[in-house]
């Protein structure tokens, strides 16, 4: 894995005794003077460095004698491990849910045990976790946040094992990343809310002092609708988790402050269910008077009397190209270091 770092500045030791060939990664990262991540990807075949930083690594291998015949039994022991770490916001996630589902059962095809943790979007949870999943020699780990903490980035680079980055796509992954595009997710949706006439348009989310992914999304929605000049009218972001009643009560406030407000694009689909209730309670019709989209493509959103105006969210294929990917990387097979999974509008009754 190679985290985008910078050489720092080491030289390689003038020496001129060339050692056995018992030479450790860490000793060819400290005389190449990078990290041993970054031999490690070298090693395999990786990309996301330069050349020159290829050659120096090469050179060092060769000078010091790390062979390829050591290097297969060295990467041998590291396999031998059949534990992944997998980290996510909350077990009790729908959207979650069901990645862990496709990630267990894709692991246990493929001959590999899954240890599951959650980092309620800390970073110093995640880190938390690390440091403990670290104990047990992990051939890898599968983290559901871009975001990390220094410490964590320093534990897996000197862990130097595969890491595969899902749900939330990043172009520059520390090793690998499967996902979709948050901003790009919103902004799909706001190009269709123009479309459907809407020219009022309000936002409603939830957060609780904690990092999000709504905020993307909202940015998204609001340049789209911006750019087709009917830019957001009000914003709420409750100081509180998304759920119904979050949505119920979100929606009053929400209204209360911008009554005229001609629809309202929701955090995710459990708010916009909750929105919905509260608009039957208070007898505004929906979408005459008021359009409702949400985000996700909760299983609840498709049976309601009013199917919501949703995204659908490809849960199982983000969990089972996540597993695949890290195997095939602990097998040194050929994989993509980013690999975009696109989310998929679901037009309904309520926009």
């Amino acid at each position: 894995m190679d985290f985008h770092m910078q050489d720092d500045g080491k030289k390689a030791p003038n020496s001129g005794t060339v050692k056995k060939p018992t030479a450790s990664l860490e000793e060819i990262a400290e005389a190449a003077g990078v990290s041993k991540m970054t031999v490690s990807r070298v090693l395999r075949g990786a990309t996301g460095f330069s050349e020159a930083t290829r050659a120096k690594v090469m050179r060092e291998v060769d000078r010091l004698g790390y062979l390829p015949n050591r290097l297969a039994a060295a990467f041998g022991a590291a396999a031998a491990s059949t534990l992944v770490g997998v980290c996510v916001p909350r077990l009790s996630s729908h959207f979650f849910g069901q990645v862990l589902e496709s990630i267990d059962r894709s692991f246990a095809r493929l001959g590999y045990q899954a240890m599951i943790g959650s980092h309620n979007q800390l970073p110093e949870d995640e880190e938390l976790w690390l440091r403990s999943l670290l104990s047990w020699r992990p051939a890898g780990v599968l983290l559901s946040t871009k975001h990390h903490s220094s410490a964590t980035l320093e534990l897996l680079r000197d862990a130097a094992i595969p890491v595969v980055e899902f749900w939330d796509l990043t172009t520059s992954p520390l090793d690998m990343s499967v996902g979709f595009n948050q901003f790009d997710s919103g902004h799909e949706m706001g190009r269709y809310a123009i479309a459907q006439g809407r020219k009022r348009p309000g936002l409603l989310g939830a957060v609780r002092d904690r990092p999000s992914t709504g905020p993307e999304r909202f940015e998204g929605f609001a340049s789209a609708v911006s750019e087709a000049g009917a830019p957001v009218v009000a914003v709420e972001i409750l100081n509180d988790l998304p759920g119904f009643y979050a949505g119920y009560y979100g929606t009053e406030t929400l209204l209360n402050k911008s009554p005229d407000l001609d629809m309202i694009y929701y955090q995710d689909d459990t708010m916009a269910i909750g929105g919905l209730a509260y608009c039957q309670r208070k007898g505004i019709r929906v979408p005459e008077d008021i359009g409702i989209a949400g985000w996700g493509g909760h299983e609840a959103a498709s049976i309601l009397e009013h199917r919501l105006t949703t995204t659908a969210i490809p849960t199982r294929q983000i969990g089972k190209l996540s597993a695949e990917l890290l195997v095939g990387r602990l097998r040194n097979e050929p994989v993509q270091d980013i690999t975009v999974v696109p989310t998929r509008l679901v037009p309904g009754h309520t926009l």
